[in-house]
């Protein structure tokens, strides 16, 4: 199956010409530099991606705190991340970088705020 796809490795954002069969990469094209092979087949073979959304708070100065993954997480992962980020309430107060959840989902990655609350 051939396709096209955007390299963000890096600020040229090369139009990759993929062919693959089906998770596996066979060539990739179009790429100006060694990260655009490399990225092509990151994301036909195991897709990553870093999930950043929000987890509620109680008795903190807001009711939602940003979050994010400390790094990238299996894209097939985000809904079930998303449903256990659900259960998540954060009542101490928090300082930027701050682990909120330890090895997130047992995925190697911890869930950190991205900003700082105090109490109400």
């Amino acid at each position: 199956m051939k396709r096209t796809m955007t390299c963000i490795e890096c600020p040229q954002g090369c139009r990759l010409e993929i062919d693959a069969d089906g998770t596996r990469l066979i060539s990739v094209t179009g790429q100006k530099c060694k990260r655009g092979a490399a990225y092509a087949r990151q994301e036909i073979e195991a897709p990553m991606r870093t999930l950043t959304t929000s987890v509620l708070t109680k008795g903190l100065e807001l009711k939602m705190l940003p979050v994010r993954t400390s790094r990238p997480i299996p894209k097939e992962k985000l809904f079930e991340a998303m449903e256990a980020v659900k259960l998540l309430v954060v009542a101490s107060p928090v300082k930027a970088g701050t682990v909120v959840a330890p090895n997130f989902l047992g995925l190697g990655a911890d869930l950190v705020a991205c900003r700082p609350l105090e109490k109400a």
